[in-house]
């Protein structure tokens, strides 16, 4: 029954998308083994790319590749790692600086903590924060310059809308995704004139086992407020397709996130002063 839900989800996407399938390089994906990732793997294995699938789980790492050689007849290669284990980090931070075909990178690895910041321990704390928020940018550090002496690429990085509003839930989680949010619009403004195409992705609450995982099974969450994960990834790359820097899969209307970028932008010449503000009455 699922996986005719999953072809039915794949064929969808095949008939709405308006897809040029000529080889696109090489996608390095991580968190590759299941639900976001896995998705991503398909969909951009059927756009022309190869791919490398990063995770650490083997087996679901060769089902994927496996699922997705048969259907697309792309190059599939998986590494086995856990992006916490520095030694497993850099051999991934190795090919991205080496291998020349890589030309897109999805930081899609991340891990959550239950809601409440004492129901957690505070070294899973500091494992989420490594893998959020460490990781990601090592591995945005390490493919960088091959970007740019090929002339371009493109970083997915996959954020989430609690970047906006942390005291939802989990501050920590919250907050690393924030991170992703800002480092994202930071490495837009310093790259995309070199050709690199910067995309941060800010899904709400999405159907895959990272609910299960965090501590907060998604059956405690109105339906209503929870996106099949499928639809979130074709929504983020008919986003990637047009260009969108900031892509927040359920947002009806994206005159609301102008809006508040507009907001924060009107801000920026007053965050830095000479004297304070007036309200605080020191003169």
């Amino acid at each position: 029954m699922m996986s005719n839900k999953i072809d039915q989800e794949r064929n969808r996407f095949l008939r709405n998308a308006s897809l040029d399938s000529s080889p696109k390089g090489t996608a390095l994906i991580t968190g590759a083994s299941s639900g976001i990732g896995a998705i991503y793997a398909d969909r951009l294995a059927i756009r022309g790319y190869d791919l490398i699938l990063v995770a650490r789980n083997q087996d679901r790492l060769d089902e994927v590749a496996k699922r997705v050689i048969e259907d697309t007849g792309r190059s599939v290669k998986i590494i086995v790692a856990d992006l916490n284990n520095k030694s497993d980090l850099a051999r991934v931070e190795q090919v991205l600086r080496t291998d020349a075909t890589i030309t897109a990178l999805v930081n899609n690895a991340g891990v959550g903590a239950p809601p409440l910041l004492l129901d957690s321990g505070i070294d899973k704390i500091d494992q989420m924060i490594g893998l959020n928020v460490a990781a990601l940018v090592r591995l945005t550090y390490a493919v960088v310059p091959g970007f740019l002496n090929r002339g371009g690429g493109a970083i997915i990085n996959i954020s989430s809308a609690l970047g906006i509003v942390p005291e939802l839930l989990n501050g920590v989680y919250g907050g690393t995704k924030a991170f992703v949010l800002a480092f994202s619009l930071s490495l837009h403004k310093e790259f995309s004139e070199r050709k690199i195409q910067v995309q941060a992705v800010l899904p709400g609450a999405t159907a895959t086992d990272f609910w299960d995982i965090s501590g907060t099974p998604l059956g405690e969450l109105p339906k209503e407020v929870v996106m099949n994960a499928d639809e979130m990834v074709d929504a983020a790359i008919a986003g990637f397709a047009q260009s969108e820097l900031i892509t927040i899969p359920s947002l009806p209307d994206m005159a609301d996130w102008e809006a508040y970028e507009a907001a924060r932008q009107k801000m920026i010449p007053n965050l830095s002063m000479s004297v304070p503000a007036a309200r605080y009455n020191l003169r």
